[in-house]
């Protein structure tokens, strides 16, 4: 196993919704997940999250505060994700880009139904995103 990877998500709300995103590649293939991915050298965490917000959902953002962090095991090495509130600037639709192959809007109460990586419901229940599950 290796050093951890550092990796950053966009958690972007509007009235109801949660922007999520379809993964297509890696552990996570097919799975509803907030956009983000890793930290690249000489960036800063907020860089992180703007870029990868606009690479897999074509928005344009602003970082807010850190929300909560999460660590994923499963990839082949140690992930820890610093999941940040970030603000969507503009009103146009997001269409997927990257290593994503769907982005859309989700009202909060059908996240739970999605396909999510194993902890993001109980991440998101726990950071007060979506309702507590039962």
């Amino acid at each position: 196993m290796g050093r951890p990877e550092v990796c950053v998500g966009a958690v972007c709300r509007r009235g109801n919704d949660l922007l999520m995103v379809r993964r297509g590649h890696g552990p996570a293939a097919g799975t509803w997940a907030l956009p983000g991915g890793r930290v690249e050298a000489g960036e800063t965490l907020a860089e992180a999250v703007v870029r990868e917000l606009e690479e897999e959902t074509g928005l344009h953002g602003v970082c807010g505060p850190l929300l909560g962090w999460a660590e994923d095991p499963t990839a082949g090495r140690p992930w820890v994700v610093l999941d940040f509130e970030c603000t969507v600037l503009t009103t146009e639709p997001p269409e997927a880009g990257d290593d994503a192959t769907e982005a859309r809007w989700v009202p909060v109460w059908e996240v739970p139904e999605l396909r999510l990586p194993e902890g993001l419901a109980e991440f998101l229940a726990e950071h007060g995103v979506i309702e507590t599950l039962t």
